[in-house]
């Protein structure tokens, strides 16, 4: 775990390698994936703007490589360029798009949606296509992530995608998904 929830944060982490996962735990409703991230990408960038606690549980999927920014180097680096804080409202409106994103799908699409749109998520970030129009996804990841990225039960993702393999609308090797029919999916996770 890189940190938990409510923990003071004093800075911000770039992925340089390898897989974290941004959740919301509750002792009793489980664990909520908020989004799956990785190389490239920064965690904790709100506790370096506004002080406040950790909003989010952060901890690594796999072995992982990460540059730390300490909140003072951050803005002593921002006040020479300032182009910075352009980039960081681009980031945060991004983040709030996913979350908006996120509460609809949780509010308004069936489960079969909300899968859907999870899968479509990790194509989109880690997606390759491998064929005509079949797109593996370059994480591997199980059936209690997918539930806690679509906040529905395991049991309920193991249901769907049995019968998207059935139909041809997903795969899965080497513990690897592959999606099959991208147009399917993206027909389940239309608002």
């Amino acid at each position: 775990m890189l940190f938990a929830a409510g923990d003071p944060g004093n800075g911000c982490y770039r992925i340089d390698a390898g897989l974290l996962k941004v959740s919301a735990i509750s002792a009793t409703a489980g664990e909520r994936i908020l989004a799956i991230l990785g190389p490239g990408s920064i965690v904790g960038e709100l506790s370096e703007i506004d002080e406040a606690p950790r909003s989010a549980t952060v901890a690594a999927l796999r072995d992982s490589e990460l540059s730390f920014v300490s909140r003072a180097d951050f803005y002593i680096f921002a006040d020479e360029h300032p182009h910075l804080y352009e980039n960081l409202m681009i980031l945060l409106a991004r983040r709030l798009h996913e979350a908006d994103n996120m509460v609809a799908a949780t509010s308004f699409l069936s489960p079969k949606g909300r899968v859907a749109c999870a899968l479509l998520s990790l194509a989109e970030a880690f997606g390759h296509e491998v064929g005509t129009g079949r797109i593996m996804i370059q994480q591997k990841l199980n059936q209690s992530d997918l539930a806690a990225m679509s906040g529905i039960a395991r049991e309920n993702v193991n249901r769907i995608l049995s019968e998207w393999r059935r139909k041809t609308v997903v795969s899965r090797m080497a513990g690897y998904y592959f999606l099959e029919n991208t147009e399917s999916l993206r027909h389940e996770a239309k608002l």
